[in-house]
Protein backbone atom coordinates (compact mmCIF):
# COMPACT_ATOMS: atom_id res chain seq x y z
CA UNK A 1 0.00 0.00 0.00
CA UNK A 2 1.48 3.28 -0.80
CA UNK A 3 1.92 6.34 1.16
CA UNK A 4 -1.12 8.52 2.25
CA UNK A 5 -1.63 11.69 0.24
CA UNK A 6 -4.23 14.43 0.80
CA UNK A 7 -4.59 17.37 -1.28
CA UNK A 8 -5.86 20.18 0.76
CA UNK A 9 -7.39 22.87 -1.16
CA UNK A 10 -8.79 26.98 -0.63
CA UNK A 11 -8.01 29.43 1.37
CA UNK A 12 -8.40 32.90 1.82
CA UNK A 13 -8.23 34.45 4.92
CA UNK A 14 -7.19 32.71 8.44
CA UNK A 15 -10.82 31.32 8.97
CA UNK A 16 -9.66 28.75 6.08
CA UNK A 17 -6.31 28.33 6.26
CA UNK A 18 -5.46 27.72 9.78
CA UNK A 19 -7.91 24.79 10.54
CA UNK A 20 -6.72 23.14 7.21
CA UNK A 21 -2.85 23.66 8.63
CA UNK A 22 -4.22 21.77 11.41
CA UNK A 23 -5.52 19.10 9.76
CA UNK A 24 -2.34 19.24 7.83
CA UNK A 25 -0.20 18.48 10.60
CA UNK A 26 -2.64 15.59 12.00
CA UNK A 27 -2.28 13.83 8.92
CA UNK A 28 1.71 13.90 8.51
CA UNK A 29 1.56 12.92 12.21
CA UNK A 30 -0.82 10.23 12.40
CA UNK A 31 -0.55 8.35 9.07
CA UNK A 32 3.00 9.93 7.75
CA UNK A 33 0.90 11.13 5.06
CA UNK A 34 2.63 13.62 2.36
CA UNK A 35 0.48 16.76 2.05
CA UNK A 36 0.07 19.15 -0.77
CA UNK A 37 -1.86 22.45 -0.60
CA UNK A 38 -3.54 24.47 -3.61
CA UNK A 39 -4.32 27.90 -3.18
CA UNK A 40 -4.54 31.69 -4.79
CA UNK A 41 -1.92 34.32 -4.65
CA UNK A 42 -4.08 36.65 -2.69
CA UNK A 43 -4.91 34.31 -0.27
CA UNK A 44 -3.27 34.00 3.45
CA UNK A 45 -1.79 30.75 2.32
CA UNK A 46 0.91 31.81 0.47
CA UNK A 47 2.39 32.70 3.90
CA UNK A 48 0.96 30.17 6.18
CA UNK A 49 1.54 27.63 4.47
CA UNK A 50 5.25 27.10 3.39
CA UNK A 51 5.94 28.69 6.87
CA UNK A 52 4.38 25.82 8.11
CA UNK A 53 6.80 23.58 5.92
CA UNK A 54 4.23 22.49 3.34
CA UNK A 55 3.91 22.74 -0.68
CA UNK A 56 1.88 25.36 -1.90
CA UNK A 57 0.61 24.84 -5.54
CA UNK A 58 -1.36 28.12 -7.00
CA UNK A 59 -4.08 28.72 -9.23
CA UNK A 60 -5.88 32.06 -10.60
CA UNK A 61 -9.28 31.70 -9.89
CA UNK A 62 -11.18 34.68 -9.06
CA UNK A 63 -14.44 36.16 -6.57
CA UNK A 64 -18.21 35.69 -7.23
CA UNK A 65 -19.96 36.62 -4.40
CA UNK A 66 -20.33 39.97 -2.91
CA UNK A 67 -18.52 41.56 -6.20
CA UNK A 68 -19.10 43.47 -9.52
CA UNK A 69 -20.87 42.20 -12.36
CA UNK A 70 -17.21 43.05 -14.83
CA UNK A 71 -15.46 40.92 -11.65
CA UNK A 72 -18.28 38.09 -12.04
CA UNK A 73 -17.95 37.72 -15.48
CA UNK A 74 -14.05 37.66 -15.48
CA UNK A 75 -14.27 34.87 -12.97
CA UNK A 76 -16.64 32.52 -15.13
CA UNK A 77 -14.70 32.94 -17.91
CA UNK A 78 -11.42 32.10 -16.17
CA UNK A 79 -13.31 29.19 -14.84
CA UNK A 80 -12.06 26.24 -17.34
CA UNK A 81 -8.47 27.12 -16.87
CA UNK A 82 -8.91 27.06 -12.88
CA UNK A 83 -10.71 23.57 -13.40
CA UNK A 84 -7.99 22.44 -15.83
CA UNK A 85 -4.80 23.54 -13.93
CA UNK A 86 -6.08 21.57 -10.69
CA UNK A 87 -7.07 18.47 -12.61
CA UNK A 88 -3.07 18.48 -13.32
CA UNK A 89 -1.77 19.44 -10.02
CA UNK A 90 -4.43 16.37 -9.32
CA UNK A 91 -2.73 14.02 -12.00
CA UNK A 92 0.28 15.04 -11.15
CA UNK A 93 -0.11 14.40 -7.36
CA UNK A 94 -2.08 11.72 -7.31
CA UNK A 95 -3.72 12.04 -3.67
CA UNK A 96 -6.14 9.34 -2.13
CA UNK A 97 -8.30 12.03 -1.23
CA UNK A 98 -9.46 16.10 -1.71
CA UNK A 99 -9.97 18.19 1.11
CA UNK A 100 -11.53 21.67 0.56
CA UNK A 101 -12.11 24.24 2.92
CA UNK A 102 -13.73 26.58 1.42
CA UNK A 103 -12.41 29.91 0.03
CA UNK A 104 -11.77 31.03 -3.74
CA UNK A 105 -9.44 27.68 -4.59
CA UNK A 106 -11.47 25.72 -3.00
CA UNK A 107 -14.50 25.15 -6.05
CA UNK A 108 -12.17 24.47 -9.09
CA UNK A 109 -10.24 21.78 -7.01
CA UNK A 110 -13.05 20.11 -5.36
CA UNK A 111 -14.77 20.52 -8.76
CA UNK A 112 -11.64 18.69 -10.95
CA UNK A 113 -11.99 15.92 -7.46
CA UNK A 114 -15.34 14.85 -8.57
CA UNK A 115 -14.46 15.11 -12.53
CA UNK A 116 -11.40 12.77 -11.87
CA UNK A 117 -13.51 10.42 -9.68
CA UNK A 118 -10.93 11.15 -6.69
CA UNK A 119 -13.15 11.02 -3.27
CA UNK A 120 -13.66 14.42 -2.07
CA UNK A 121 -14.38 15.90 1.44
CA UNK A 122 -15.37 19.32 2.32
CA UNK A 123 -15.18 21.33 5.21
CA UNK A 124 -17.31 24.34 6.20
CA UNK A 125 -16.59 26.06 9.40
CA UNK A 126 -19.75 28.83 9.15
CA UNK A 127 -23.15 28.40 10.34
CA UNK A 128 -24.49 29.68 6.62
CA UNK A 129 -21.79 27.34 3.86
CA UNK A 130 -20.30 29.75 1.33
CA UNK A 131 -20.63 29.30 -2.78
CA UNK A 132 -18.07 26.65 -3.48
CA UNK A 133 -19.39 24.93 -0.98
CA UNK A 134 -23.28 24.89 -1.64
CA UNK A 135 -22.34 23.98 -5.04
CA UNK A 136 -20.69 20.64 -4.35
CA UNK A 137 -22.10 19.83 -1.06
CA UNK A 138 -24.17 17.18 -1.97
CA UNK A 139 -21.71 15.52 -4.69
CA UNK A 140 -19.10 15.23 -1.81
CA UNK A 141 -18.56 12.03 -0.46
CA UNK A 142 -17.93 13.45 3.08
CA UNK A 143 -18.28 16.48 4.46
CA UNK A 144 -17.27 18.19 7.90
CA UNK A 145 -18.56 21.17 9.78
CA UNK A 146 -18.58 23.21 12.85
CA UNK A 147 -22.51 24.16 12.96
CA UNK A 148 -25.22 21.61 13.03
CA UNK A 149 -27.54 23.68 11.03
CA UNK A 150 -25.12 23.61 7.68
CA UNK A 151 -24.97 19.72 7.74
CA UNK A 152 -28.55 19.88 5.71
CA UNK A 153 -26.03 21.03 2.49
CA UNK A 154 -24.01 18.38 2.70
CA UNK A 155 -23.45 14.40 1.77
CA UNK A 156 -22.40 12.09 4.74
CA UNK A 157 -21.97 15.19 6.81
CA UNK A 158 -20.57 15.14 10.54
CA UNK A 159 -20.35 17.86 12.96
CA UNK A 160 -16.73 17.94 13.86
CA UNK A 161 -16.27 21.64 14.73
CA UNK A 162 -13.35 23.94 13.83
CA UNK A 163 -9.62 22.61 14.55
CA UNK A 164 -8.24 24.94 16.99
CA UNK A 165 -5.18 25.49 19.44
CA UNK A 166 -5.07 23.35 22.35
CA UNK A 167 -3.60 26.34 24.26
CA UNK A 168 -7.53 27.83 23.25
CA UNK A 169 -8.82 24.27 25.55
CA UNK A 170 -6.50 25.44 28.31
CA UNK A 171 -8.12 28.21 29.51
CA UNK A 172 -9.57 28.38 33.12
CA UNK A 173 -12.62 31.06 33.72
CA UNK A 174 -12.06 34.38 34.77
CA UNK A 175 -15.59 35.83 35.22
CA UNK A 176 -14.80 34.96 39.43
CA UNK A 177 -12.37 37.55 39.05
CA UNK A 178 -12.69 40.51 41.48
CA UNK A 179 -11.33 42.95 39.02
CA UNK A 180 -13.55 42.48 35.25
CA UNK A 181 -11.97 42.78 32.47
CA UNK A 182 -13.07 43.40 28.87
CA UNK A 183 -10.85 42.23 25.96
CA UNK A 184 -11.85 44.23 22.11
CA UNK A 185 -10.24 42.64 19.26
CA UNK A 186 -11.53 42.29 15.89
CA UNK A 187 -8.99 39.68 14.29
CA UNK A 188 -5.49 40.45 12.89
CA UNK A 189 -6.70 43.56 11.29
CA UNK A 190 -8.48 45.04 13.58
CA UNK A 191 -11.86 46.40 12.65
CA UNK A 192 -12.62 49.62 12.44
CA UNK A 193 -16.10 49.87 14.18
CA UNK A 194 -14.89 48.84 17.15
CA UNK A 195 -11.97 50.60 17.29
CA UNK A 196 -14.77 53.82 16.11
CA UNK A 197 -17.26 53.07 18.48
CA UNK A 198 -15.82 51.64 21.48
CA UNK A 199 -13.43 54.27 23.07
CA UNK A 200 -16.20 56.58 22.72
CA UNK A 201 -18.12 55.12 25.53
CA UNK A 202 -14.90 53.91 27.25
CA UNK A 203 -15.39 56.66 30.04
CA UNK A 204 -18.87 56.09 30.90
CA UNK A 205 -18.59 52.48 30.89
CA UNK A 206 -15.20 52.82 33.50
CA UNK A 207 -17.37 54.82 35.48
CA UNK A 208 -20.11 52.40 35.13
CA UNK A 209 -17.95 49.44 36.39
CA UNK A 210 -16.01 49.17 39.09
CA UNK A 211 -12.70 48.08 38.68
CA UNK A 212 -13.20 47.66 35.11
CA UNK A 213 -10.26 47.60 32.68
CA UNK A 214 -10.30 47.27 29.00
CA UNK A 215 -7.49 45.76 26.39
CA UNK A 216 -8.08 46.65 23.07
CA UNK A 217 -6.47 45.44 20.24
CA UNK A 218 -6.45 47.81 17.11
CA UNK A 219 -4.58 45.76 14.50
CA UNK A 220 -1.44 47.44 12.89
CA UNK A 221 -2.89 50.17 10.66
CA UNK A 222 -5.22 51.77 13.40
CA UNK A 223 -3.54 52.18 16.36
CA UNK A 224 -2.65 55.59 16.79
CA UNK A 225 -6.23 56.79 15.78
CA UNK A 226 -7.97 54.45 18.40
CA UNK A 227 -5.73 55.57 21.18
CA UNK A 228 -6.16 59.42 20.16
CA UNK A 229 -9.71 58.24 20.20
CA UNK A 230 -9.55 56.92 24.17
CA UNK A 231 -7.35 59.97 25.21
CA UNK A 232 -10.34 61.83 23.35
CA UNK A 233 -12.83 59.85 25.42
CA UNK A 234 -11.20 61.28 28.74
CA UNK A 235 -10.97 57.38 29.93
CA UNK A 236 -7.91 56.58 32.42
CA UNK A 237 -5.37 55.32 30.54
CA UNK A 238 -4.50 53.00 33.44
CA UNK A 239 -7.27 51.46 33.12
CA UNK A 240 -7.67 51.28 29.33
CA UNK A 241 -4.90 49.72 27.14
CA UNK A 242 -4.59 49.82 23.44
CA UNK A 243 -2.76 47.77 21.60
CA UNK A 244 -1.98 46.99 17.93
CA UNK A 245 -1.58 43.19 18.21
CA UNK A 246 -1.78 40.18 20.73
CA UNK A 247 1.07 37.57 20.34
CA UNK A 248 -0.62 35.20 23.26
CA UNK A 249 -4.21 35.42 22.81
CA UNK A 250 -4.72 32.54 24.89
CA UNK A 251 -3.63 34.41 27.33
CA UNK A 252 -5.63 37.47 26.91
CA UNK A 253 -8.62 35.21 26.95
CA UNK A 254 -7.64 33.72 30.31
CA UNK A 255 -7.42 37.35 31.86
CA UNK A 256 -10.77 38.47 30.32
CA UNK A 257 -14.30 38.52 31.70
CA UNK A 258 -15.60 39.61 28.43
CA UNK A 259 -14.77 39.45 25.02
CA UNK A 260 -16.09 41.60 22.38
CA UNK A 261 -15.45 40.40 19.09
CA UNK A 262 -16.41 39.88 15.17
CA UNK A 263 -17.47 36.49 14.49
CA UNK A 264 -15.72 34.81 12.25
CA UNK A 265 -15.56 30.67 12.45
CA UNK A 266 -12.39 30.69 14.12
CA UNK A 267 -12.38 33.44 16.22
CA UNK A 268 -16.16 31.60 17.38
CA UNK A 269 -14.29 28.76 17.88
CA UNK A 270 -11.50 30.27 19.71
CA UNK A 271 -14.27 31.39 22.42
CA UNK A 272 -15.96 27.88 22.66
CA UNK A 273 -12.41 26.10 23.01
CA UNK A 274 -11.68 29.32 25.87
CA UNK A 275 -15.54 28.61 27.74
CA UNK A 276 -15.47 32.61 27.08
CA UNK A 277 -18.70 34.49 27.34
CA UNK A 278 -18.55 37.03 24.19
CA UNK A 279 -20.38 40.33 22.75
CA UNK A 280 -20.36 39.55 19.29
CA UNK A 281 -20.90 42.07 16.21
CA UNK A 282 -21.20 40.48 13.03
CA UNK A 283 -19.33 41.89 10.15
CA UNK A 284 -22.13 43.28 7.81
CA UNK A 285 -20.37 42.99 4.57
CA UNK A 286 -19.28 39.01 5.13
CA UNK A 287 -20.13 36.81 1.95
CA UNK A 288 -23.74 34.81 2.60
CA UNK A 289 -24.27 36.88 6.32
CA UNK A 290 -22.40 34.22 7.58
CA UNK A 291 -20.82 36.18 10.74
CA UNK A 292 -24.59 37.04 11.08
CA UNK A 293 -25.43 33.53 11.44
CA UNK A 294 -22.66 32.38 13.54
CA UNK A 295 -23.81 34.42 15.89
CA UNK A 296 -27.12 33.78 15.95
CA UNK A 297 -25.79 30.11 16.67
CA UNK A 298 -23.54 31.51 19.84
CA UNK A 299 -26.67 33.37 20.75
CA UNK A 300 -29.00 30.69 20.66
CA UNK A 301 -26.85 28.61 22.28
CA UNK A 302 -26.70 31.00 25.42
CA UNK A 303 -22.82 31.72 24.97
CA UNK A 304 -22.59 34.88 23.55
CA UNK A 305 -25.08 37.90 22.83
CA UNK A 306 -25.18 39.98 19.39
CA UNK A 307 -24.99 43.70 18.95
CA UNK A 308 -25.80 44.56 14.54
CA UNK A 309 -23.56 47.53 13.32
CA UNK A 310 -25.80 49.67 13.86
CA UNK A 311 -26.30 49.62 17.23
CA UNK A 312 -22.65 49.91 17.58
CA UNK A 313 -23.25 53.56 16.52
CA UNK A 314 -26.06 53.85 19.44
CA UNK A 315 -23.82 54.97 22.43
CA UNK A 316 -26.76 54.52 25.12
CA UNK A 317 -27.22 50.69 23.76
CA UNK A 318 -23.47 50.31 23.75
CA UNK A 319 -23.14 50.66 27.24
CA UNK A 320 -26.29 49.62 28.85
CA UNK A 321 -25.57 46.04 26.85
CA UNK A 322 -21.43 46.09 27.68
CA UNK A 323 -22.03 47.95 32.03
CA UNK A 324 -25.03 45.12 32.02
CA UNK A 325 -23.12 42.30 31.28
CA UNK A 326 -19.81 42.86 33.03
CA UNK A 327 -21.95 43.97 36.41
CA UNK A 328 -23.63 40.63 36.27
CA UNK A 329 -21.07 37.51 37.06
CA UNK A 330 -23.73 35.08 37.42
CA UNK A 331 -24.62 35.43 33.63
CA UNK A 332 -20.97 35.87 32.02
CA UNK A 333 -20.33 32.29 34.21
CA UNK A 334 -23.30 30.65 32.54
CA UNK A 335 -22.32 31.97 29.37
CA UNK A 336 -18.94 30.56 29.50
CA UNK A 337 -20.28 27.37 30.58
CA UNK A 338 -22.71 27.56 27.52
CA UNK A 339 -19.83 28.33 25.24
CA UNK A 340 -17.49 25.57 25.79
CA UNK A 341 -20.54 23.06 25.23
CA UNK A 342 -20.29 24.20 21.55
CA UNK A 343 -16.26 23.27 21.63
CA UNK A 344 -14.66 20.28 19.85
CA UNK A 345 -11.54 19.30 21.10
CA UNK A 346 -11.04 16.56 18.92
CA UNK A 347 -12.02 18.42 16.06
CA UNK A 348 -8.44 17.86 13.75
CA UNK A 349 -8.05 14.24 14.81
CA UNK A 350 -11.48 13.62 13.68
CA UNK A 351 -11.00 15.26 10.17
CA UNK A 352 -7.90 13.56 9.80
CA UNK A 353 -9.31 10.29 10.53
CA UNK A 354 -12.48 10.38 8.09
CA UNK A 355 -9.91 11.94 5.26
CA UNK A 356 -7.54 8.51 6.01
CA UNK A 357 -10.24 6.81 5.81
CA UNK A 358 -11.78 7.77 2.74
CA UNK A 359 -8.36 7.74 0.84
CA UNK A 360 -8.71 3.87 1.50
Amino acid sequence: MGRLRVLIAGGGTGGHVIPALAVARELKKRYGAEVEFVGTARGMETRLVPEAGFELRLIDVGQLNNVSLMTRVRTVLGLPKSLFDCRTIIREFRPGAVFGVGGYASGPAMAAALWLGVPTMAFEPNAMPGMANRLVGKRVQAAAVNFPDAAKWFRNCEVTGIPVRPEFFAVRDATTSARPRLLVFGGSQGARILNTNVPKVAKELLDAVPGLTILHQTGGKNLEVTQAAYAASGADPARAEVMPFIDDMPARFAEASLVMARSGASTVAELAAAGKPSLLVPFAAAADAHQKRNAEAMVAAGAAVMLEEQELREPGRLIDVLAGLLKDQARLQAMGGAARLQAHPDAAERIADRLAGLAG
